[in-house]
């Protein structure tokens, strides 16, 4: 068993609270993205105890982590959510040049390559618009059809995630079950857990085996779309100056941690 995974997927579980932050993204910045991908299509091949040690530890970090951290995430979300979403912007930022490093970007990167960058970035930074002031109502969970629109909602999300740059979140915001799923979460409600979950576990499946083919036999492209994703998503998580220059302060200070946070997991988690 891959122990260290506990920690890594605590960190992927608790960006996965925050819309616009992608667990995809967390994975890169640890440098397991790959493997991460790999692990989830190995487990239904004949090497699937290999991927099971890599996956069990990771999937416990993840879960304890949305359990644990579902109500102080959702706390600084709602009172501190300049300085976190500064945090994460740090963080997003930091990871860039351990991604162009890990993508060869001088050695294998044309024109082409660049273009794919560009348009990627484009397509997630155009998600800035779909921002809305407020916030859905919590759906009545005692109806049929909230349950299935949860589970296609985990189903959709979990394709986002598997993706840097795509928060899971923000789909779940855009469709209108975000504070549903969040208080299920909060009241440790097993049942709507479980149909998002199921959800998650089969968009999971399905969009792994669609991101390895592209990462085994085109990794140039697929590198220069992660990281247009990536570069995207620093639009859609940045929130705008705050009023004030205490709050300025606070925010400038969380990106400054951000970016530290990333470059120290980077140096740490790129020693191979």
């Amino acid at each position: 068993m891959e122990w260290k995974n506990i920690y890594r997927g605590m960190l992927m579980g608790a960006s996965d609270l925050i819309p616009g932050v992608s667990g995809g993204t967390i994975a890169v910045v640890l440098g397991i993205y790959d493997r991460f991908i790999e692990a989830i299509n190995g487990f239904f091949t004949k090497q699937w105890s290999k991927s099971l040690k890599f996956l069990i530890p990771l999937g416990t970090g993840i879960i304890a982590s949305l359990l644990l951290l579902s109500s102080l995430i959702h706390w600084l979300f709602e009172h501190y959510p300049h300085q976190l979403q500064f945090f994460f912007l740090g963080l997003i930022a930091g990871i860039l040049p351990f991604l162009f490093r890990e993508a060869g970007v001088k050695e294998h990167f044309s024109g082409f390559h660049y273009i794919l960058l560009l348009a990627a970035a484009m397509l997630v930074a155009s998600m800035v618009f779909f921002k809305e002031p407020g916030v859905p109502d919590i759906l009545d969970t005692s109806s049929t059809r909230t349950w299935i629109l949860l589970f296609f909602s985990g189903w959709v999300a979990s394709m986002a995630m598997m993706l840097p740059g795509i928060s899971g979140s923000f789909i779940l915001l855009l469709i209108g079950v975000y504070p549903t799923v969040m208080a299920a979460l909060k009241d440790r409600n097993l049942f709507l857990i479980g149909i998002v979950g199921a959800g998650v576990i089969v968009g999971i499946v399905i969009s792994s085996k669609i991101i390895q083919y592209f990462l085994v036999y085109h990794r140039s492209s697929t590198y220069a779309v992660i990281i247009g994703l990536v570069v995207g998503s620093l639009a859609v998580v940045y929130p705008g100056m705050t009023d004030g220059m205490g709050a300025m302060f606070l925010s400038l200070l969380s990106l400054l941690l951000g970016l530290a946070a990333a470059v120290s997991l980077g140096k740490l988690e790129y020693k191979r």
